[in-house]
């Protein structure tokens, strides 16, 4: 973890207790996590149902897929598994849909419920370079996801 990673952390907590309704609270803390780490992308996914949905994102365009069927792409993988995925060459990964065509390397955490540990939605985060992505990134996306269970209740 880096130095001020408790201290994003912080912010994520209050962007969900403000007052504002999920799509805004969402758009807020994709470019909260953006500018923690400088990433080029990050997308929040609703995950509940039977299909993936953008909720928000952050960076210079939206996703070129913004909804798609559950068992889809990379963001589908992480929800069968309940796992984070990180792919470091997305060009080589046949589960990838592709968002940007500049993208190599992705990397999708779930965000579960505290409790029944249903997944709610992702973190999705994109690079426009190979293995992008280190295990203190995948540790801080880790800990938003957490924290970002609350933007369901």
């Amino acid at each position: 973890m880096r130095h001020n990673d408790p201290q994003i952390l912080d912010q994520i907590c209050s962007v969900l207790e403000s007052s504002n309704d999920q799509t805004v609270k969402a758009q807020s803390l994709a470019e909260l996590i953006r500018c923690s780490r400088g990433f080029r992308w990050v997308g929040i996914y609703d995950a509940a149902g039977d299909e993936i949905a953008a909720i928000a994102w952050t960076g210079a365009d939206a996703p070129a897929v913004p909804r798609f069927p559950v068992n889809q792409g990379l963001c589908g993988a992480a929800v069968r598994s309940g796992t984070t995925i990180v792919v470091g060459d997305v060009t080589g990964d046949p589960r990838y849909l592709t968002t940007f065509g500049s993208t190599r390397s992705e990397i999708i955490v779930p965000i579960l419920h505290p409790v029944t540990r249903a997944i709610l939605g992702l973190i999705d985060v994109e690079s426009e370079r190979v293995n992008a992505f280190t295990q203190d990134d995948r540790a801080l996306l880790e800990k938003c996801a957490s924290s970002l269970s609350r933007l369901w209740d």
